[in-house]
């Protein structure tokens, strides 16, 4: 009971005011081809795919019970961290059943089906099947049913730079987190509702009480690690990929060992279940481009490719014990090249971003044309000087 309770907190006024500002952004949902883009606040996103789930089969919903719904990743960092925290996603899950292989489709077919009620008015339905909205909008679909693990994850959005929508549907899953600064989740049910009872907006005095859980297991410790920028995870063998990825990635913007003399053991556990997972050389390559790809957009993250590169490359070579030589090698240069590529990338956009010099152009005047004097650097003068002659 008391280890429950110190998973949990409630939200403050400030943090239950930037949750509503999140809830009520507007989304767009990019579409393959001629759909057009869904423009949707994500409370109202939230509250069709519940009433799709919820629904009577007879009725073309799913018939299935909606535990309780959760904002989770770095959208709920935002949320409750005392300084702006950048998200690239919008991480949602829903709390569900999915004890039989059926369960899976009729969730598939309630996000599709969501999907064909927000098409703006004017679009012609009569041709769109399920299938075409899929293609459309749905740029990742998972399905996870082995030990202990029941989930599927279904990701909207087909643009980079914008902001995916991760709808997440969770039965029963091990490993919620890669280190604690993720492991926040907010339950929104109490906030839904509020929406659907009150008439007057938030406000300081007035607001519902909302829970968060870290499933890192401490909260105020892991809210801690928020606010001061402190790596800690548990058991990284666990995690598919081991975090090592993510866990250079919050390296590179700044943050640092919670326990720093026990950071490196755990390096070695993610190294080792890095390669695990990904043994061959054209599966790490795949891996780390999709990583570049999607968790550094924008000028600002792109210019930090080349150092997590760096450090990707440090940690690899002072943690990784389960390689061969030649396989170790081969690893490390494929970062190199890769970090060469990044370099090249990044120096032509700086020099792309350079004035160019305007073309000299003629004068005409008076009859005639004339070259426009062109200032060049001064040198000092080297005629007098003689060069140092070695005897032969």
């Amino acid at each position: 009971m008391a280890e429950t309770q110190l998973r949990l907190a409630v939200l403050s006024y400030e943090q239950v005011r930037r949750l509503n500002d999140v809830m009520d952004e507007v989304v767009s949902i990019h579409g393959r081809g001629n759909f057009p883009t869904l423009e949707v606040r994500l409370r109202d996103l939230v509250t069709v795919v519940r009433a799709k789930l919820e629904a009577d089969t007879t009725s073309g919903g799913a018939g299935m019970r909606v535990r309780d719904i959760r904002l989770n990743g770095g959208a709920a960092s935002h949320v409750l961290a005392t300084e702006s925290q950048p998200y690239n996603d919008l991480d949602l899950i829903f709390g569900v059943e999915l004890s039989s292989g059926r369960n899976y489709d009729r969730v598939k077919t309630a996000v599709l089906s969501s999907l064909f009620d927000l098409l703006p008015e004017g679009v012609s339905r009569k041709r769109i099947s399920t299938c075409s909205l899929k293609e459309a909008y749905v740029s990742k679909m998972v399905k996870v049913n082995n030990d202990g693990d029941r989930w599927s994850l279904i990701s909207l959005g087909n643009s980079r730079g914008h902001r995916n929508v991760e709808l997440k549907f969770v039965d029963t899953m091990r490993r919620q987190f890669e280190f604690s600064v993720d492991s926040f989740q907010i339950v929104l049910d109490s906030l839904l509702l509020f929406y659907e009872c009150s008439e007057l907006p938030i406000g300081e005095n007035f607001y519902p009480t909302v829970v968060g859980e870290s499933v890192y297991g401490d909260f105020q410790e892991a809210l801690y690690h928020l606010h001061k920028k402190l790596i800690s995870t548990r058991h990284p063998e666990e995690i598919r990929g081991g975090g090592l990825l993510k866990y250079c990635n919050l390296l590179v913007k700044m943050y640092r060992a919670a326990q720093p003399d026990y950071i490196k053991t755990l390096e070695r556990y993610m190294c080792s279940r890095f390669f695990i997972d990904f043994p061959d050389i054209g599966q790490q390559r795949a891996k780390l481009e999709n990583y570049l790809w999607n968790h550094f957009v924008g000028p600002e993250e792109e210019s930090l490719r080349y150092q997590y590169l760096m450090l990707l490359r440090s940690v690899v070579e002072e943690s990784t014990v389960c390689l061969m030589g030649h396989e170790r090698r081969q690893t490390l240069s494929l970062i190199d090249c890769l970090a060469c590529n990044v370099l090249c990338q990044e120096q032509q956009r700086l020099m792309s971003q350079q004035p160019q010099p305007q073309p000299a152009t003629l004068l005409y005047a008076n009859g005639y044309y004339y070259a426009p004097i062109i200032p060049t650097s001064c040198y000092p003068c080297t005629c007098n000087s003689w060069m140092a002659a070695c005897s032969s």
